[in-house]
């Protein structure tokens, strides 16, 4: 059960105490990825979805299940193929031996979902998990069902191969919070990762947070105060994406696609829980920045010209958020 606080100052003090904790349990399991931890931990918090983009082997998978150990949350893990059906993920109705319908639910009916490679499947399957990611139910034959919660799909591309794939739309990247990268381990962490992963040992995951609590955390978070600044500075950084906008010549120069409001949204509430999770009772423009580059990478679309200029989607908003 959820304890009672003192007071929300409290709240934010066990919080912070427990990431601590957290990141630790973690870092017994997974080496490295201190930035792609918190980021989904972040992600978590604010009820939002994560798009994890990184080469094979870079343990994704590992990470989202010891994540979910950690949590003490349900896991269940789909991979994507290009003969999956949304029926395979939601579940169907069958006859009993009564010969009544009977729904069996999916594998989509977990706290945590990771949707392995989910580009490589059509977009009929791809829509049934957007209507999962959005309205957190299930409709099939006309009834809906809800998901467990709290829920969340952390979902993973690979970003060599991409023959025979289908992208996403852009109605469905834009509902994931955050696009993060997942880069190669450093000389050291690779050396205790084969250390590790070599030998006998195993190491338990201890159950750090709990469902109830994180649900508690989430309406925590939101009642953070954010000073107007840090709002307006938000709201301009989003808009600045937008080509064709009074004053943005670079949107207009190099992007032939801007961010929406959902971006706006998810700036202010990244930068929120990321001042908690810093011991900070308030977001300030820091912490905007630091949560720009997962936020907007995945909702602008650079144009022929960034690609002549050599200009990237880091370096873009890097170039905005200066």
């Amino acid at each position: 059960m959820t304890q009672a606080f003192s007071s929300d100052v409290a709240a934010v003090q066990y919080l912070q105490e427990k990431y601590a904790t957290l990141k630790s349990a973690i870092g017994k399991i997974v080496v490295g990825q201190s930035d792609v931890v918190e980021q989904l931990v972040m992600a978590i918090l604010c009820n939002g979805h994560s798009l994890l983009v990184g080469v094979p082997g870079l343990a994704k998978t590992l990470l989202v299940k010891t994540l979910a150990d950690a949590m003490d949350l349900s896991f269940k893990r789909i991979q994507f193929t290009p003969d999956l059906m949304p029926g395979d993920i939601t579940g169907s109705e069958i006859l009993d031996e009564n010969r009544h319908f009977k729904f069996i639910k999916g594998p989509v009916f977990a706290n945590i979902i990771l949707a392995d490679e989910i580009n490589r499947t059509p977009p009929k399957t791809q829509a049934a998990l957007l209507e999962a990611m959005q309205e957190r139910t299930v409709t099939v034959a006309g009834v809906e069902y809800p998901l467990p919660q709290p829920f969340f799909v952390l979902a993973t591309q690979n970003p060599i191969e991409q023959e025979g794939t289908y992208p996403l739309p852009e109605a469905q990247l834009d509902r994931f919070m955050f696009l993060i990268k997942v880069d190669y381990p450093s000389f050291e962490e690779e050396l205790q990762i084969v250390k590790q992963t070599t030998g006998n040992a195993v190491a338990a995951i201890e159950k750090v947070l709990s469902g109830e609590e994180i649900i508690y955390f989430q309406s925590l978070i939101r009642k953070v105060p954010v000073p107007d600044n840090v709002l307006s500075y938000a709201v301009k950084l989003a808009q600045s994406t937008r080509p064709g906008m009074n004053g943005n010549e670079a949107a207009t120069k190099y992007l032939a696609w801007g961010a929406g409001p959902r971006a706006s949204q998810n700036l202010v509430l990244a930068a929120k829980c990321h001042a908690v999770l810093h011991g900070k009772f308030s977001p300030d423009i820091e912490d905007v920045k630091v949560v720009a580059a997962a936020v907007l990478r995945h909702r602008i679309v650079l144009n022929y010209k960034a690609a002549t200029d050599n200009i990237t989607i880091e370096k873009f908003i890097e170039q905005i958020s200066a």
